[in-house]
């Protein structure tokens, strides 16, 4: 029984248009190829993860290529050097946009901005790898002049894609004009709700169409003169602008209105900057998508265990260990087998029903379009891929009642268009060729056209229960039988093909398993002919002879495997008893250099003790014991190093060990300070106590006590932990708190480092920086810098709920 499903040629192109789901024009539904083009999808990071597309290529060149490029992938990522892609916005959009001369937002701009980050970092991660990259730069590569646009949008993009205040000098004005205004607004607002606090509803104002208006009591609106704007949807409220406020309302109107135009003039002048360098951005578009392919494919091939396959220059197909991808891929336990077929031979898979066959079939078909798609085949090393540019299928039940065609018609109609398509370069996968039919005629029919497919240099693989067919791969050099290993113990097939042999289908006993009274099959038995019986029993037979000769090769080799694990058990084993014994011995030995050390210190501080004694003869009794003592003591090895004795003897530092938060001795300040900033011309910048100032690079020594103290350490620029709420924290007071409300980001940032250096150069413990809640972009401005590291500091986080929440950042110094 075929599978349901329609025949379809595989002759695709070599690049699908973007948001196609695939490449293949047709075989794509018999073989699955949308599952693989799924799978490949589901390990993207960027647009390609919701519109997948895996492109088949047209030609052995594009095919060969993108193998290369998913092999170097895979070998970068088993050294751990993947590809950096963290995703992307899909802008085409945006783009599309842009071509027909439209501007673009701030949010859109800002997607442009990680667009063109994710190309840079790309670009460089390919030039600091171009010995294992070659392909992968050659294809991947974008343009660096798309550095200086990132620049621009960085410069002037907030992370949440508004307009930075230094977009432009205009905007900047502008918008301290607005906040001028409105802050004198608002703080005439708060003195009327004092003053006009008995008619009013609640005690705030608020915003109704762009005007500060005061909630006032339906009743009460004639004792304040001004502007309704609004009412509320009971009516008992009216939403008033007072008279008095009306000119300030204007001027904060006019000012804002000023600021937007100013604001549209930038992101025009954004987008024309963008406009201008549209085809790079547009190329890196696609430079990102292609690199998220190969990476997703590089992925794909370790979670099948397969290989990326060399495009063999025959026109083969010869798969070791060959497992069906899908299988693998849901989790199945699949049996590996090894299959064969070239262009002008024909591969004949017999045996019985269930065992195996269509999924071989399905097997060599997507390995023959996963190479062409540079996708990794679930296979092992030494299997070759040919170019196959036609994949023809036939594994369904083709019947059409509109067409007037029944199953076998059907099939035929479909393997006469197959063999006009029949040349070298194709391959052709046939499900139970010629079924259907008389079973005499149909034998001569499926063998007629396999000949026809090997005259006309196609490879061909097909199934069958035709025994004619299968005498054919004993008479014709062309045509190699294949059989579904059938347990006869278990009346079972084991799924494994043997090549050179034909199977026999064993219908009966298939029929028995799936249930079919056992009445019924004695009768079918009964039925058969003699000779058929015999050939039946003849063919179990060496069918269990066969089997048996497998499973004890395979316990063979099973021994062999065990016995060699043993083997490398025992010597690990024995290793390791070394190394324990070896650690054994070298920590007595510590222990004993530890107490020569401690008995040589008691006898020198007896020394000390009898040479101040006053008494001559207990002196000499003394001396006498100790010099008696201290030969008995053997003296231990010197040791091969010594610390320095002061600080002008301690070596110099290296360049490599100029790193923030390293702590030097500074000849110039005679004492030990901490690097807080490298400069140029070999000058770096140093802490020491609350003094900050520049020195010689050069003239720094290392810090003859580094590893001795347990006080501060330095470290390296890294990431802080988060403050935890149960350490008993210094509370809150003006000599640790810094209130940074109403301070551009740059100038609050300066001051939040310098606060911390000077109480770190007092010792005091943490630190609490006040900025409010607000639009939240000095808070996240502070944390991000904070989380980048700063020498000074060990941990930060939010304020507890009754210090201020996350209006307020508690640093803990080091």
């Amino acid at each position: 029984m075929r599978d349901a499903g329609a025949q379809k040629a595989v002759e695709t192109e070599s690049v699908a248009p973007r948001g196609r789901p695939g490449a293949c024009d047709s075989g794509d539904a018999e073989l699955e190829w949308g599952r693989i083009v799924e799978a490949v999808a589901e390990r993207a990071v960027g647009p390609l993860r919701e519109r997948p597309r895996v492109p088949v290529h047209a030609t052995r060149e594009l095919a060969r290529a993108a193998l290369a490029r998913t092999a170097e992938a895979l070998s970068l990522q088993q050294r751990g050097e993947r590809l950096p892609l963290t995703g992307w916005p899909d802008l085409s959009r945006q783009l599309a946009r842009l071509s027909r001369h439209g501007d673009l937002d701030g949010e859109a701009l800002r997607q442009v901005l990680e667009l063109l980050a994710a190309a840079r970092v790309l670009r460089l991660f390919l030039s600091r790898h171009r010995e294992h990259a070659s392909a992968l730069r050659l294809r991947l590569s974008t343009s660096a002049g798309l550095d200086g646009l990132e620049e621009l949008l960085a410069s002037a993009l907030e992370p949440d894609g508004s307009l930075r205040s230094r977009a432009s000098a205009d905007l900047s004005r502008l918008r301290t004009e607005v906040a001028n205004l409105r802050g004198r607004l608002v703080r005439r607002l708060e003195g009327m709700l004092e003053s006009r606090g008995a008619i009013l509803q609640e005690r705030y104002y608020t915003e109704r169409e762009g005007r500060y208006v005061l909630p006032v009591r339906a009743d009460a609106h004639e004792r304040l003169h001004g502007i309704v704007h609004a009412t509320s949807a009971t009516g008992a409220t009216l939403f008033i602008e007072p008279r008095e406020l009306v000119e300030a309302g204007n001027r904060l109107k006019m000012a804002r209105a000023e600021m937007q135009r100013e604001e549209l003039r930038i992101l025009a002048m954004l987008s024309q900057a963008t406009r201008d360098q549209l085809p790079d951005v547009e190329q890196a578009l696609e430079v990102l998508d292609e690199a998220d392919l190969v990476r997703a494919a590089a992925q794909l091939c370790l979670d099948l265990e397969g290989v990326v396959p060399e495009l063999d220059e025959a026109d083969v197909l010869e798969l070791r260990d060959a497992r069906h991808p899908l299988l693998v891929l849901d989790g199945v336990r699949v049996v590996p087998n090894s299959l064969r077929v070239a262009a002008g031979q024909a591969l004949l898979l017999s045996g019985p029903n269930a065992g195996g066959k269509t999924v071989a079939l399905k097997t060599l078909g997507l390995a023959a379009l996963m190479a062409r798609a540079g996708l990794p085949i679930a296979a092992a090393e030494g299997s070759r891929v040919g170019f196959f540019p036609v994949v023809r299928t036939d594994l369904g039940d083709h019947q059409s009642t509109q067409q007037n065609l029944s199953t076998f018609s059907a099939h035929i109609s479909h393997v006469a268009s197959i063999l006009e398509q029949a040349r070298p370069g194709a391959l052709v996968l046939l499900d139970e060729l010629a079924g259907g039919t008389d079973p005499e005629e149909g034998a001569a029919l499926a063998t007629a056209i396999v000949l026809e497919l090997c005259e006309r240099g196609a490879a061909t693989v097909t199934t069958t229960h035709y025994p004619a067919l299968k005498a054919l791969g004993a008479k014709d050099a062309r045509v190699t039988n294949a059989a579904v290993a059938f347990d006869v113990e278990t009346m079972r097939p084991t799924f494994r093909l043997e090549l050179g042999l034909p199977g026999a289908s064993c219908a009966l006993p298939v029929a028995r398993r799936f249930g079919l009274p056992q009445a019924v099959v004695e009768r079918a038995q009964a039925c058969l002919p003699e000779s058929r019986r015999a050939a039946e029993t003849l063919a179990l037979e060496l069918a269990r002879l066969r089997e048996q000769a497998v499973r004890e090769r395979d316990e063979e080799q099973a021994a062999r495997l065990r016995a060699q694990s043993l083997l490398r058990d025992a010597e690990e084993i024995e290793a390791r008893a070394r190394r324990q014994a070896a650690g054994v011995a070298e920590r007595e030995l510590a222990k004993l250099r530890g107490l020569f050390r401690e008995a040589r210190r008691e006898l020198e501080s007896a020394r000390r003790r009898l040479r101040e004694a006053g008494d001559d003869d207990a002196l000499r009794e003394a001396a006498e014991r100790l010099v008696e003592t201290e030969g008995r003591l053997p003296r231990p090895a010197p040791r091969p190093t010594r610390e320095p004795s002061s600080p002008a003897q301690s070596p110099p530092v290296e360049a490599s060990e100029l790193v923030l938060g390293a702590r030097v001795w500074a000849p110039e300040l005679r004492r030990v300070a901490t690097i807080v900033e490298l400069g140029g011309r070999g000058r770096v910048r140093v802490l020491a106590g609350s003094l900050k100032c520049w020195v010689d690079a050069a003239g720094l020594r290392r810090d003859p006590d580094a590893g001795a103290k347990p006080g501060r350490e330095a470290s390296s620029k890294r990431a802080h932990p988060r403050v935890s709420r149960a350490e008993d924290l210094t509370p809150r007071g003006d000599g640790n708190s810094l209130d940074l409300r109403g301070l551009r980001v740059d100038d609050a940032l300066a001051l939040a480092e310098t606060f911390l250096d000077r109480l770190y150069g007092e010792d005091v413990d943490v630190a609490y920086l006040l900025h409010g809640h607000g639009g939240g972009a000095l808070r996240r401005a502070l944390r991000e810098r904070l989380a980048q590291g700063l020498p000074t500091v060990r941990a930060f986080g939010p304020g507890a709920p009754e210090e201020g929440g996350d209006a307020l950042t508690v640093v803990t110094l080091r």
